[in-house]
Order: structure tokens, then sequence, then C-alpha cells
């Protein structure tokens, strides 16, 4: 009886860890502090920033309704738009972009680095310039609508977060 009472509280605890918006749900990564909720986020994870980088990295997740918040390639020029490349080289070619299968879900997925201009989306009064940056973003075809995972940083600890952002796209379900 015990180790059955055991077995149900660390389910219980698994699927309180989980989080959800436009009919999905998934679990933050280990090391990741939740932040909660914030005006056009659903959710908000700060992760650590790797050895000799001043800045921790954000992951944000943002779900704005059925038919919101444009379509998937509106969103993807958009984040590469965010970023600078030496030379005027345009972000948009410089980025990986993939597309994918994920427990059911479509997810297309975004690599970009550079300098970053997009601290704030276009709701920000002034806009920043961080080089070496990166942004690992996520765009899922969530049953309400898209659902959009953006993880940005210090290029090394948006790195050293690279794993721990593939294993929350893994964990996506409905």
């Amino acid at each position: 009886m015990r180790q059955k009472l055991a077995f149900l509280m660390v389910l219980a605890g698994a699927c309180a860890l989980a989080d959800t918006t436009g009919g999905i749900q998934w679990t933050a990564p280990n090391g990741w502090k939740s932040e909660g909720a914030r005006p056009m986020r659903a959710a908000t994870y700060r992760t650590p920033a790797a050895a000799g980088d001043k800045e921790d990295g954000e992951c944000g997740v943002s779900f704005f309704g059925p038919g919101q918040g444009g379509s998937v390639e509106d969103n993807v020029k958009r984040w590469t738009g965010q970023f600078e490349q030496p030379g005027g080289k345009a972000s948009e070619q410089a980025a990986h972009i993939a597309k994918q299968t994920v427990n059911g879900l479509k997810v297309t997925t975004i690599d970009v680095a550079g300098t970053y201009t997009g601290g704030g989306g276009p709701m920000a009064a002034v806009k920043s310039s961080k080089p070496g940056y990166r942004l690992l973003g996520a765009i899922v075809e969530a049953p309400q609508g898209l659902v959009f995972f953006k993880l940005t940083g210090p290029a090394k600890t948006v790195a050293a977060q690279q794993g721990a952002f593939q294993g929350l796209l893994k964990s996506l379900g409905r």
C-alpha cells in the first residue's frame, strides 16, 4: 500500500509540473524557473546563464487564441527579423527552420543567432541591441490555435539549454 501511495504522489507531482495552453500541455525542464504568466504570455521561464555569460536565458510561451497571432510563416519572418547578421546578410537565410511532428502535433522550429534587436516585441517602447544572442523557437499547431515557444539569450547559454528545449518539445501533448 505504501508503494502504491508513493507512486501516486510521484505521479501527481509530475502532472502538477505540466503547463497548459491552447489545448496542449508540456513539462518545463528541470532547472528552468517558472516566472508565471505575463501580459501576452501563458508562461515564462528563466534558464540559468552558462559559465561566463552575464545574462540568463528566457523562454516565453504565448497563445493568443484561435486564428490570432499571425501565421507560422509570419512569425518565422518576424523572429528572424529580430536578428541582424554580419555584413548585412539576411537572418532568414542564416536561420535553420524545420518542420516535425511531435506526439501528433505539427511543430515548426527555428534556430537563429546574431545581434538580437527584438528585446520586447512590438509593444516594447525601447529596442535593444544584444550581439552574440541566439533564439530557439517552436510554433505548435495546437487544437485551439498556434502556441509559440521562444527561448532567447546569450548564444552560449541557449546552446547549453538546447537539449532541455528539445525535451520540452518532446513532452508536448494534448
